[in-house]
């Protein structure tokens, strides 16, 4: 770590979140921006320690759930991406193209893979026998986005899980969609500590290609919202475009009913550091980090073999117990400038003993986000896995009331604008959310620089009275917020 990087943060996370975060993924060593090419981000060995360890939950889940892992090209053949006509429109303009790729094909680098899997589908799939067929993959997709972009929140490169089912029937696809939201749930709101508003898309804002989206919208420490999982129901657009068909019980020819879910590993991330940083650094939550406890003895010339000796002994007992941990024993003056590198890094527990400690048979604990010491006695270390579930309990309970402050329920135009200038979300009652809706959804941008968020897919909202913006009766509960 370099000296600039261990001067800390300047920033404060209320007062300027902006710079808080761009010093955070700099000075916590999570990445590096000076390969200077737009959009595309190094990712360093801290942040891609903590992405591999938020797939691991991921994966077990969707695993559990009956997905299976594939690994697919990511090329697709410009024959495949012009298939579907809505996918085309939507996505074109962010496609890479490749040029002199050796092949008589056209080929762009994958914005999605829909049109890699549907293809793959009508080769798999013979009969209603080998369905469901439920599967993801692992990488990165691209998009040329020509708008500003900033690390792991918006950029042209993201690395992601992309799920693609197959189904008999729209029922069971759509339970799907609804399965979709419970992963997020289970793994990014109860692993990860981040909450979430699964929001069902207005018809204009849906995923090209899809019937319907639900996105899981987050927010962030200024009041704006991030979109998080989203899952689409495709229905039969893409199974119809390649003529993706399958023999139902009754032996005739169905088209295959499909959807689509992608958590962006590197993008939850950011919404990890927002939601439970501080001023003092990242605090990463007891499950996800690499890092569980860090050891930091404190030596002089004299007892240093000893004190690392017995680090050692200490390190072999927590890794035992299943404990990630290591032992900081580099040289530096003060052992004041290793915890400073910790807390910037958010690891949980720092465990710091001298000889007068083992004299004693004890240790300081130090847990991250309490900033508290305690005397931890060594015959006791077992109990730091019970206090690192306390600890991701505490994360998440903190980001849930965090959020519980950020909605408001609106019913005149002067609190949208209330709301949304103070970085809240708000609740309305709201025309439609089809295509009629567009003109009330166009004043909101407008009046309010806002976005038309969705309705609650796992609610359904009853409206009373009318839309907020044009007055005529209401059909929809709506949530309307500023976004990234």
């Amino acid at each position: 770590m370099t000296k600039q990087n261990q001067e800390g943060l300047t920033a404060k996370k209320t007062e300027n979140f902006s710079e808080w975060y761009s010093q955070i993924i700099e000075k916590a060593e999570l990445v590096d921006l000076r390969l200077d090419v737009k959009g595309f981000t190094v990712i360093r060995p801290w942040a891609a320690m903590t992405m591999e360890n938020m797939f691991e939950h991921l994966e077990r889940e969707l695993q559990k759930n009956g997905h299976r892992p594939t690994f697919m090209p990511c090329v697709i053949p410009k024959e495949n991406l012009m298939k579907e006509s809505e996918h085309v429109q939507g996505f074109t303009p962010e496609v890479f193209w490749i040029k002199n790729s050796g092949d008589s094909k056209e080929l762009a680098l994958r914005p999605t893979s829909e049109t890699l899997y549907t293809p793959m589908f009508k080769l798999w799939i013979r009969s209603h026998r080998d369905l469901p067929l439920k599967l993801y993959q692992r990488g990165s997709v691209f998009r040329l986005d020509t708008k500003s972009t900033r690390p792991l929140i918006r950029g042209r490169e993201f690395i992601w899980i992309e799920c693609h089912d197959a189904f008999e029937t729209k029922e069971q696809a759509e339970a799907q969609v609804q399965e979709d939201i419970q992963v997020t749930e289970k793994v990014m709101h109860q692993i990860y500590g981040v909450p979430f508003f699964p929001m069902k898309r207005p018809e204009w804002d849906k995923f090209a290609g899809a019937e319907y989206t639900v996105g899981s919208d987050c927010f962030m420490p200024d009041g704006k919202l991030i979109q998080q999982p989203s899952t689409h129901l495709m229905g039969q657009k893409f199974s119809k475009a390649f003529d993706a068909t399958f023999k139902n019980k009754q032996e005739k020819e169905e088209h295959l009913w499909t959807t689509a879910y992608g958590p962006a590993i590197s993008r939850i991330l950011a919404s990890v550091i927002a939601t439970h940083g501080d001023d003092s650094g990242m605090i990463l939550p007891y499950a996800i980090s690499p890092i569980q406890v860090i050891i930091v003895p404190i030596f002089s010339t004299e007892n240093k073999e000893k004190i690392l000796k017995k680090s050692q002994e200490i390190l072999e007992t927590l890794q035992e117990l299943g404990i990630k941990s290591e032992i900081d024993s580099r040289d530096y003056k003060r052992p004041g400038e290793k915890y400073h590198i910790w807390e910037l890094k958010g690891v949980p527990f720092r465990i710091e003993f001298g000889e007068q400690d083992l004299k004693n048979n004890e240790v300081v604990l130090f847990t991250r986000d309490t900033k508290k010491k305690e005397k931890l006695k060594l015959k006791d270390l077992k109990i730091l896995n019970k206090l690192g579930q306390e600890f991701d309990k505490r994360l998440k309970e903190k980001a849930d009331k965090f959020v519980e402050k950020r909605l408001v329920d609106c019913s005149t135009k002067k609190e949208i604008k209330e709301a949304l200038g103070s970085g809240k979300m708000a609740r309305v009652n709201f025309c439609s959310t089809d295509k009629s809706g567009i003109p009330c959804a166009e004043i909101v941008e407008k009046e309010f620089s806002g976005d038309v968020r969705g309705t609650l897919a796992n609610k359904n909202e009853k409206p009373k009275g009318n839309c907020i913006i044009c007055g005529k009766p209401a059909t929809k509960v709506v949530y309307i917020g500023r976004s990234y």
